[in-house]
């Protein structure tokens, strides 16, 4: 009974070190703290260009976002941290534009996530995320994405490509 237990715990601490990464850890998005070059594709086509100034505050235990659109003007801000006693990650992000979101952090399919609650918009229920991807030591992909039907589907609405400042 004893050996079945402890292979029954290997497996499943093998399970979660081959995905690499849970929600209940307060690390889970140090790989966003640094100075980013952005980059992406308005709808005209057109590639865009701006800065993401990540930082850890108080005593570490916070991270915050400084988000600024070369073109446009669009500033933002966020503030994100691990909820040790909920073992849950929450974001505030505000902007410029007079923009608010509230979100919670979440891990799918081995990407890092927020996501929003359903808030109706003319009778539509709407779900917006962000997804970490492709995250590697000097880069990584950001998507903004949004779905109408309770989170079954998704549409991508914004990809944003990071990179590293002071990499080549």
């Amino acid at each position: 009974m004893k050996a079945t237990i402890i292979c029954i715990l290997l497996s499943a601490y093998s399970i979660v070190n081959a995905q690499g990464i849970s929600i209940e850890d307060s690390t889970l998005f140090d790989f966003w703290v640094g100075e980013w070059n952005l980059s992406w594709t308005n709808a005209d086509g057109n590639i865009e260009r701006g800065t993401n100034h990540i930082e850890k505050i108080l005593d570490g235990k916070v991270i915050q976002e400084h988000f600024s659109d070369d073109k446009n003007s669009f500033k933002g801000t966020s503030i994100s941290v691990y909820n040790a006693q909920k073992k849950t990650w929450h974001q505030a992000w505000a902007d410029n534009q007079g923009g608010y979101f509230d979100f919670e952090g979440s891990v799918a399919d081995g990407n890092r996530m927020f996501s929003t609650g359903a808030t109706e918009i003319n009778g539509v229920k709407i779900i917006r995320r962000m997804v970490f991807h492709d995250i590697k030591q000097n880069t990584f992909t950001w998507d903004w994405e949004v779905s109408k039907d309770g989170g079954k589907s998704w549409e991508l609405r914004w990809r944003i490509n990071y990179k590293r400042k002071g990499v080549i």
